[in-house]
């Protein structure tokens, strides 16, 4: 792979990009739809059809017969066999959008359909977190907050009883009880065992969907580290249903949060403090050093690194800070070499300057060499870290 200085840092530039982002947003439409057997599409959908239909005839491919056809395209045919054009760099070609053992559109396709910009406003995770952010900020409840964001990762599956109970065993989010409720959807029957049951992954806690004789989880980390093994099984007939947060929390918050709390448990191992979400999500860490130096930590579990680094922003200033720092888990660089490469191409230059990127585990051993020189040298407060 080559990249040139000159490059410009802009995925809208490249052919094809528009058109994979069209179908990205169109899977992910007909994966949280049902369908009928004579549907009509909704326009996004259908608009996607048509151009991956002409992009074939004028490159001479056969196209596909139906939206149907196109939604089985996303899994049998790898990136690189789709009329997109994309350059390398922008993504891994021999990837799928939609996983075959499961039909669920994967980390990659949802990915994609949260790139653009101008989307961004009307996505439903960025509309959820924005408004228990006001509702929090507003009650100046930042453990609200905080009790949230751990709700949404210890807890993406919430039996009937579960959600009766939870102001009674989590009473400060209460104010933020109606977005709760938003984020959980009665479990598709998808997810249910010929048994008539439900199984929760024994890492993640999500729904796993039953695989023949076996089962699989959709998140990234789970399938990569083999850990879709049930957990618990659940008859929803006697908890009073079985609610499953939905597909882009789970992607975005679910997911990431996951590595945030692990890197928070062994922060802490290190005899550090770490602030979580502070200043109701500035930011996901924030540890303080002996030295009295301040590091703010954000935790992106992204396949992508071209998308990172394109959507990537600064950090808000507040609350205060002296490195920033973007940590991904290993896993991510260990697939791609050229993760760090690419992510820093593609990012912003004045982000460039004020984050930096580096694995969990390069960022901890990091921590580690902090550590020990400051307390050899007594955690001088004028010692930069």
């Amino acid at each position: 792979m080559v990249l040139t200085e000159n490059s410009p840092p802009d995925l809208s530039d490249f052919t094809g990009v528009t058109l994979l982002r069209m179908v990205a947003t169109a899977l992910v439409s007909l994966s949280r739809h049902d369908r009928s057997p004579d549907p009509i599409y909704a326009d996004k959908v259908q608009k996607a059809y048509n151009h991956v239909v002409l992009q074939c005839l004028l490159r001479g491919m056969d196209p596909p017969s139906s939206v149907a056809d196109m939604a089985r395209w996303a899994t049998t045919k790898p990136i690189g066999q789709w009329p997109f054009d994309l350059p390398p760099e922008a993504e891994n070609l021999d990837e799928y959008l939609v996983d075959v053992q499961t039909g669920v559109p994967t980390q990659r396709c949802y990915e994609w359909e949260v790139s653009a910009h101008d989307a961004a406003a009307e996505l439903f995770e960025n509309e959820i977190i924005r408004t228990v952010f006001a509702q929090c900020q507003a009650a100046r409840s930042p453990q609200s907050y905080t009790a949230f964001r751990y709700l949404l990762i210890d807890k993406p599956v919430l039996t009937g009883i579960d959600k009766a109970t939870l102001i009674g065993e989590h009473p400060e989010l209460g104010i933020v009880l109606e977005t709760v409720n938003r984020c959980y959807e009665p479990a598709p029957a998808a997810y249910r065992a010929a048994d008539g049951r439900f199984a929760t992954c024994s890492r993640c806690h999500c729904l796993l969907k039953p695989d023949g004789r076996s089962w699989r989880c959709e998140l990234d980390r789970c399938r990569r580290e083999a850990h879709a093994t049930p957990g618990d099984f659940i008859d929803d007939r006697s908890t009073g249903g079985l609610y499953l947060l939905r597909a882009p929390l789970r992607m975005f918050i679910t997911g990431p949060g996951l590595a945030e709390v692990e890197l928070e448990k062994k922060l802490i191992g290190k005899g550090l403090v770490p602030e979580m979400w502070p200043g109701c999500d500035a930011y996901d860490l924030r540890i303080t050093l002996p030295n009295r130096q301040v590091w703010a930590i954000d935790v992106k579990d992204r396949a992508n690194p071209a998308l990172l680094g394109y959507s990537a922003t600064r950090f808000r200033p507040e609350p205060p800070y002296n490195r920033a720092f973007l940590v991904v888990p290993q896993y991510r660089f260990d697939d791609r070499d050229d993760y760090k490469i690419v992510f820093e191409h593609f990012c912003p230059p004045e982000v460039r300057e004020q984050v930096t990127l580096l694995s969990d585990k390069a960022f901890l051993r990091l921590v580690t060499t902090t550590l020990t020189r400051l307390r050899k040298n007594g955690a001088a407060g004028g010692d930069d870290a």
